[in-house]
């Protein structure tokens, strides 16, 4: 049964998700957006996005207009100012909207914590819900520790950290009690909510099968990745330098850092059966969501990610290297062609083999040809058909991995590589023609795999450059009677 939702949070890395299994569900979806720009290629068609903020007010009740179900999933940690007050002001802002526009549920995500060690950002998580909860509207408020899954903060934070550091100093911190839940999980129960039949309000503490501490997650993400790193325990390291200490070796700028330091030293597991009895979600246990994370990110880009959220600063320019997002390093050029989409996707769809790599073959070869003593592939697979490609199929030292026609070629690398990478095609219609998307991401492992990167750099301008100015070169060829020169960026 389809519903009228609201979500709140949409380009946030837990909104997005659940927006696209709403959407799945046939619902009928509203969002509320600062920058529906941000969030329209995102959506369907159907979903239904209206400018505003919830901080201040703007746009609630046209968003909240014949809705049943509210999602409160806005969250300020990551932006400027006061987000204590900022949160406090749009949980008050939400619900007297919802009051006003007789919405019939409020369905909030929190945060777990309790003890002497509370730290303000959950003791302000925490007041939003007690706030969302102090009104009519029958309010739902899960509160879940640390979320693991392709592209979470959570995760990103534990791979940076083993990934990068072979030795690892062990504050005090490390060793506090958590309950890591799966963002899949975390998905359900929200999901579910809406539906469950409740005619109050209701806390809902949700996680894993697993209580383990932070430490045991470090490990068991290294173990996931076949590596072994040492700890050093240190008797004192204070939440700043903690933060410092995170700002140098994650994707985590040091504000946000240090709350999340602050945090860590609470217990964040479940103490109640609430999410028992009354939903029929049965959580994944730490190694199941590490590996389901893993192997997300192996077989596809992560759906979203926290560094996508507006409110982040996750993703950053480098003068060096290209762009940093999360841990990932990423090498992204788009170019205009004045061509239809299925005729800009004609030469990426046949690239490599015996077709060539359209620009620098010989940097391609040297590079299979060292890539052979250290067991990679090579480039002397091929491919199977000159021009169509479907998944599974090799493309020289590449595995396709997602193909939609006209549209979207994705491949993932076999070569002998100190990390992952992916080379992705996207083209998209635009007014008078096509952009196309040209992007290369590599997750490197340690310190080796970083020096690749950078070292591969100067190749990589030329040769992925050179590379998307020959597809729309070529492009062109195909129709020949537009004949605008591509603008390569």
């Amino acid at each position: 049964m389809s519903r009228r939702v609201l979500i709140t949070g949409a380009t946030g890395y837990v909104g997005g998700r659940l927006l696209h299994r709403l959407e799945e569900r046939g619902d009928d979806i509203t969002c509320l957006a600062r920058t529906p720009d941000n969030l329209e290629p995102r959506c369907r068609p159907t979903t239904r996005i209206v400018k505003g903020d919830v901080t201040t007010g703007q746009g609630l009740d046209e968003a909240m207009e014949g809705v049943e179900v509210a999602y409160f999933l806005v969250h300020s940690m990551g932006a400027s100012g006061d987000y204590h007050r900022a949160e406090r002001d749009a949980a008050h802002a939400f619900l007297a909207a919802a009051e006003r526009a007789g919405v019939r549920r409020i369905v909030y995500l929190g945060a777990l914590g309790r003890g002497p060690h509370m730290s303000t950002h959950l003791e302000s998580r925490q007041e939003v819900g007690r706030i969302l909860r102090s009104g009519s509207v029958p309010t739902i408020e899960f509160r879940s520790s640390v979320i693991i899954g392709s592209g979470s903060l959570s995760f990103e934070m534990v791979r940076a950290l083993v990934d990068r550091l072979p030795v690892m100093v062990w504050p005090k911190w490390v060793d506090t009690p958590t309950q890591p839940i799966g963002i899949e999980d975390v998905i359900d129960y929200l999901v579910e909510a809406s539906e469950i039949p409740l005619d109050h309000s209701e806390v809902v503490e949700i996680g894993g099968t697993d209580r383990v501490s932070y430490g045991q997650l470090l490990i068991e993400y290294g173990r996931a990745r076949g590596l072994r790193r040492f700890f050093i325990r240190v008797p004192v390291l204070t939440p700043r330098l903690s933060s410092l200490w995170l700002g140098l070796v994650t994707p985590v700028y040091a504000r946000v850092g240090r709350e999340l330091v602050d945090g860590l030293r609470a217990e964040t597991i479940v103490t109640t059966d609430t999410a028992e009895r009354l939903f029929s979600v049965h959580p994944m246990g730490m190694r199941e969501q590490i590996d389901r994370a893993l192997a997300n990110e192996d077989s596809e880009f992560a759906e979203t990610r926290w560094s996508d959220a507006v409110s982040s600063r996750g993703q950053s320019r480098m003068r060096w290297g290209g762009a940093r997002k999360g841990t990932r390093l990423v090498d992204a050029r788009s170019a205009f062609v004045p061509v239809p989409p299925d005729v800009a996707f004609r030469p990426i769809q046949r690239i490599g083999g015996d077709n060539g790599w359209y620009h620098a073959d010989w940097i391609w070869d040297v590079r299979g040809a060292l890539d052979l003593p250290f067991g990679g592939a090579g480039v002397r697979r091929g491919r199977r058909d000159p021009v169509h490609v479907v998944v599974g199929d090799t493309v020289d030292f590449w595995r396709v991995e997602e193909v939609q026609p006209g549209r979207l070629l994705r491949m993932r690398a076999e070569m002998a590589l100190p990390g992952r990478a992916w080379l992705q095609y996207e083209v998209r219609e635009v007014p008078s023609g096509s952009m196309i998307h040209q992007t290369a991401l590599f997750d490197p492992v340690g310190v080796l795999g970083r020096a690749y990167w950078y070292a591969m750099w100067p190749f990589h301008q030329y040769v992925f450059g050179g590379t998307l100015r020959s597809i729309c070169r070529r492009a062109r060829e195909e129709d020949p009677s537009r004949g605008e020169p591509a603008a390569v960026r």
